[in-house]
């Protein structure tokens, strides 16, 4: 009785998490319909996106600009109850111009109740690690190279000596800058816009 009432449960948590993250995604414009209308939506909210990180986070301006890329994903939707997953589309920008789109997803099981919206901040610090993304045919976080979440002091700045790895991440959520996040085996994938 116990084992079918968890598949019971199990199997309405999976199809809630792929309603909410559904219902979530459809609420922007469909890629299909008008790419010149995503790609716009994605170009505003990167702005967005880094202009709070630059005002909320000291010395992130500066560690942007000395990255080879940017990977900006303006809103990543999280939503899940026992199985959850997460779904976000972000623009490549290197030398200050735009490179391509990219899509973020990746799924969890575990203990987990709601959905969440946040922004997502990929900075490759060097030129290898950007060839290495770029050349890939879907890069997984963890798997492809490694990603490391840059600490922010009590001061509020950024603590560039931890800011050492070829790949850095920042994570933006409505209550500020985002602590102690795995972003291990996030898979990123080309869109064709």
């Amino acid at each position: 009785m116990q084992k079918r009432t968890f598949l019971m449960r199990a199997t309405a948590a999976v199809a809630f998490a792929g309603l909410a993250l559904g219902g979530c995604t459809t609420t922007t414009t469909d890629a299909k319909s008008d790419p010149a209308a995503v790609k716009t939506e994605i170009e505003r909210g990167s702005y967005d996106t880094l202009e709070r990180l630059y005002k909320e986070v000291k010395g992130s301006r500066e560690l942007v600009r000395k990255a080879s890329g940017v990977l900006v994903f303006p809103r990543v939707l999280a939503a899940g109850l026992v199985v959850g997953g997460e779904y976000g589309r972000g623009v490549l920008r290197t030398g200050g111009q735009t490179a391509d789109y990219y899509s973020m997803t990746s799924v969890s099981v575990g203990f987990q109740a709601g959905a969440q919206s946040k922004a997502v901040v990929l900075l490759f610090m060097t030129r290898e690690a950007l060839d290495k993304f770029r050349n890939s045919k879907g890069w997984t976080a963890g798997v492809d190279g490694s990603v490391a979440l840059l600490k922010v002091g009590a001061n509020g700045d950024i603590d560039t000596t931890t800011a050492t790895g070829p790949v850095q991440a920042l994570v933006l959520t409505n209550a500020g800058l985002m602590a102690n996040l795995n972003l291990e085996g996030t898979k990123i994938s080309k869109l064709e816009l």
